[in-house]
C-alpha cells in the first residue's frame, strides 16, 4: 500500500482542510464538494483525510461493517448479537466515474434466486463505504443513473438492490466527498444540494507559497515514507484533536440566539428548502467543538454560512456560486450579533483548518474571447461600426433574457451516454424487449426467461413446484431511454448580424439553447465565423458555463464566411467521432443565411452544407433574418444541410407545436 501525502503537509487551502475536518468531527454535516481548477491538491487532501479518521469497530466477518454495539437487524450477513467487535481503519472508497450500477450497489445472483430461492449477494461500493468515506473524483461527470442511486442512499442511509421482486437491503451511511472542475460541467441541482459544504479552491498566486508546494511535492516523490515520517507528529496531533472534538460534540450548546441567526441568514439569502438551516446548525456546532468550546458563537455561524450557503444560492447554471459577506455581516449583527464580536473571526485555534476562515466569494476571471487576431473586412450590414479590438469589429452585445426552448432531438435510436435529449438504448428506461445477456446479467426480463426455460422442464427432471432454470435461459431486458448528444453551435458573428439589438436576441437564443443542453446532459461546442475565417471558440465540452462565457464576449463584425464556418464545424465533428463514437451530434447553425467574401461564396457554402447531409448529421438552422423583406437564405441552407429552419420566435417552447416532428421528419427524409 502506498504512503499517502500527509494532510498537514498540504500548503494553504485552509477552507478545504477546514471543511474536511469538520466532517471528520461530525459526519452528519453531510459531506464536502470541492470545486476548483486542476492541480490544486483536491484529491490529495481528500485521500490524506482518511488516514486521520479514528478506527471503527465492526462485527467480525461482517461484509457490511455493522457496529457491534448496535448491529443492523436487517444486515444480509446477520443477524448479529451485540458484543465485542474488531477494530479496523476507516475506509475511503473511490467511485469511478465509469462504474456500473452493480459495482456501486452490489450484484444479486438472479439464477440462484430464481432456481434456489437463495439471496446470493455480492456487496458493492456503497457497502464498502459504510461508516467511512465515499469519494467521487470528477463527480460532475457521473452518469445520471448512478447519481440517482447515490441520492437515494444518502437520503435514506441504506442501499436497496432489487431484481424482479427479489430485494436486499443494507445500511450505507458514509461521508460523501466529491471533487470537480467546473470547466467540465456542473452538477445536477439535486446532487449539489446533498453536499453539506462546498469550497472553492485555486492555486496560490504568491510565489513563495508556490515554491513551498513544489518543494514538498518533490520531497514526497523522492521518499514518501521518509516525508510522511517528518510530519508524523503533526498528523498525530490533528488525529487526537478530531477524537477530542467528537467527544465534545454532544456537549456543545446551540442556543436560541445562534439558531435565530442561522434562520435569518438562510432567509436573507433566499435559499430553497430547510436543508441549509440544518446543515448550518450542524456545521456551527462542529466548529465550536473543533475550537474546544461548548457554546456556538456568532463567528461559528458566520463561518458555517460561508461553507454551507454558496452552492445553494444558484438559480441557474450560469450563476457563479458565492456569498455577499457584507450582507452576511449585516444579517448576523441585526439578529443577535453583539458589537464586540470580531466581524472577520478566526474559526478556531491555530492549526490545520484554523486559518483566516476564508470562504465566501470565489475568485472570478474576466470574460474570455475578444479579437481573434485576424483583421476582418468592412462590415456588410450598413450598421455603424465602433472600435472594439479590430477594424470593423463591434463591442460585444449583451445577451437577451433566456427562454425555454422547443426540444430539438436527433432522429433514430442511439447508444450514447445517458442523458435527456434523444431516444437511445440505455440501462434505464422502459422495457422494449429481451435478448441473451452479454456478460453479467443486470436487468432480468422475467417473462422471457420463463418462456425460454418452460419447454425444458420435463427433460431437466422437474418434480416440484420450482422452475428449473439454467444460465442459458436468462434473458436481459432491453430498455429505451434518453441519451445526451453533442450540440455544436455554429454562430454567425459577421457584420450582417451585428446590429446590437439583433445580436442581443441571437445571443439570448443561443444562451437559451445552452441552458437546455445543460438540463439534458449534453456536451456543447461553439464555432464562430466572421471576417475572413472561422474559429473554434469552444471545443466540445460538458461545461455550458464555459460556452456561456465565450458567447457573452463574442465580438462581431466583418464579412460572412459561411462556408468556412461549416467546414470548421465538420472538422470538429470528425475529430469528436474518433473520441466518442457513440455520441451523436446535433448541429445548430445560427445565421441569416448570407454568405459573402471570396469567390462564389454562396456555392461554396452549399457544397460545405451538403457534407453534413451526406454524413447524416442532424441539423437545425435558426433563421435570424429580420425586417419586412426576407430573402429566405436560411431556409435554403437548411435544405442543403438536410435539416430544418426555424425562426427565433419559433424556437420558443410556447410557439408552433410540432417543431420536433418537423426537425426529425426532415432529417429522416435526408437520410
Amino acid at each position: 500500500m502506498s504512503t499517502p501525502f500527509p494532510f498537514t503537509a498540504v500548503v494553504g487551502q485552509d477552507d478545504l482542510r477546514l471543511a474536511l475536518l469538520l466532517n471528520a468531527v461530525s459526519p452528519a454535516v453531510g459531506g464536502v464538494l470541492v470545486r476548483g481548477e486542476k492541480g490544486t491538491a483536491k484529491s490529495t487532501a481528500v485521500r490524506a483525510l482518511s488516514v486521520l479518521l479514528p478506527a471503527v469497530s465492526v462485527v467480525s466477518g461482517c461484509r457490511f461493517s455493522c457496529d457491534p454495539a448496535r448491529p443492523d437487524p436487517a444486515c444480509p450477513d446477520g443477524p448479529h448479537e451485540p458484543g465485542a467487535g474488531v477494530e479496523r481503519p476507516a475506509r475511503m472508497v473511490e467511485l469511478p466515474v465509469g462504474a456500473s450500477e452493480d459495482r456501486l450497489v452490489g450484484a444479486l445472483d438472479i439464477e440462484r434466486a430464481l432456481s434456489e430461492g437463495v439471496k446470493a449477494f455480492e456487496p458493492g461500493l456503497l457497502a464498502d463505504a459504510h461508516r467511512g468515506i465515499l469519494y467521487v473524483d470528477e463527480v460532475n461527470l457521473l452518469h445520471d443513473h448512478l447519481v440517482d442511486l447515490l441520492l437515494d442512499a444518502a437520503a435514506m442511509g441504506a442501499s436497496y438492490v432489487e431484481r424482479e421482486g427479489v430485494s436486499v437491503r443494507h445500511a450505507s451511511k458514509f461521508l460523501l466527498v466529491g471533487t470537480m472542475n467546473p470547466e467540465e460541467g456542473e452538477l445536477r441541482p439535486q446532487l449539489l444540494d446533498r453536499f453539506g459544504l462546498t469550497v472553492e479552491v485555486a492555486a496560490s498566486r504568491e510565489p513563495d507559497q508556490r515554491v513551498e508546494v513544489v518543494r514538498r511535492r518533490l520531497a514526497y516523490d523522492d521518499d514518501p515514507a521518509g516525508f510522511a515520517g517528518r510530519w508524523a507528529d503533526e498528523e498525530a496531533s490533528v488525529r487526537a484533536r478530531i477524537v477530542a472534538a467528537r467527544k465534545l460534540l454532544p456537549s456543545v450548546l446551540l442556543g436560541d440566539g445562534a439558531l435565530r441567526q442561522i434562520a435569518a441568514t438562510c432567509a436573507a439569502f433566499e435559499v430553497d428548502g430547510m436543508r441549509a438551516d440544518i446543515v448550518m446548525a450542524r456545521t456551527a456546532t462542529a466548529l465550536a467543538a473543533w475550537a474546544g468550546r461548548t457554546e456556538v458563537l456568532a463567528e461559528d455561524v458566520r463561518q458555517a454560512a460561508l461553507l454551507a450557503l454558496p452552492h445553494r444560492r444558484r438559480r441557474n447554471p450560469f450563476d457563479a456560486p458565492g456569498l455577499d459577506e457584507d450582507k452576511l455581516d449585516e444579517t448576523l449583527e441585526e439578529f443577535g450579533g453583539s458589537d464586540d464580536e470580531d466581524p472577520d473571526p478566526d474559526p478556531g485555534p491555530d492549526g490545520p483548518g484554523g486559518g483566516d476562515g476564508g470562504g465566501g466569494q470565489p475568485p472570478s476571471e474576466g470574460p474570455e474571447g475578444g479579437d481573434t487576431g485576424a483583421r476582418p473586412e468592412a462590415g456588410d450590414s450598413g450598421e455603424p461600426q465602433t472600435s472594439g479590438g479590430g477594424a470593423g469589429e463591434q463591442q460585444p452585445a449583451r445577451a437577451a433574457e433566456p427562454f425555454r426552448t422547443k426540444v430539438l432531438s436527433v432522429p433514430g435510436l442511439g447508444e450514447g451516454a445517458a442523458g435527456r435529449r434523444s431516444r437511445a438504448r440505455t440501462e434505464q428506461g422502459r422495457t422494449t424487449g429481451a435478448r441473451r445477456p452479454r456478460g453479467a446479467l443486470t436487468k432480468l426480463h422475467l417473462a422471457a426467461t420463463v418462456q425460454a426455460a418452460a419447454p425444458h422442464q420435463r427433460a431437466r427432471g422437474r418434480s416440484g413446484r420450482g422452475l428449473v432454470v439454467r444460465r442459458d435461459d436468462l434473458r436481459q431486458a432491453t430498455r429505451e431511454g434518453r441519451e445526451g448528444n453533442l450540440v455544436l453551435f455554429v454562430v454567425d458573428a459577421s457584420g450582417s448580424m451585428a446590429a446590437r439589438q439583433r445580436m442581443g436576441a441571437v445571443k439570448g437564443a443561443v444562451l437559451s439553447l445552452l441552458l437546455d443542453a445543460y438540463q439534458r446532459r449534453d456536451k456543447v461546442g461553439l464555432v464562430t465565423f466572421r471576417g475572413s475565417a472561422a474559429e473554434v471558440a469552444l471545443p466540445p465540452t460538458s461545461s455550458v458555463d464555459a460556452a456561456a462565457v465565450r458567447l457573452e464576449s463574442l465580438p462581431t463584425g466583418g464579412r460572412t464566411p459561411l462556408a468556412a464556418g461549416l467546414l470548421r464545424a465538420h472538422d470538429v465533428l470528425r475529430v469528436e467521432r474518433l473520441r466518442d463514437p457513440a455520441r451523436r451530434a446535433l448541429v445548430v447553425v445560427v445565421t441569416d443565411g448570407r454568405a459573402t467574401g471570396g469567390p462564389e461564396p454562396v456555392a461554396l457554402a452549399g457544397r460545405a452544407a451538403r457534407l453534413f447531409a451526406a454524413d447524416g448529421v442532424a441539423s437545425v438552422v435558426v433563421d435570424c433574418e429580420s425586417g419586412p423583406v426576407r430573402l429566405g437564405l436560411a431556409g435554403q441552407l437548411a435544405g442543403e444541410l438536410g435539416g430544418s429552419a426555424v425562426t427565433l420566435d419559433e424556437l420558443r417552447a410556447d410557439s408552433i407545436a410540432g417543431l420536433v416532428r418537423d426537425v426529425q421528419g426532415t432529417s429522416r427524409r435526408a437520410a
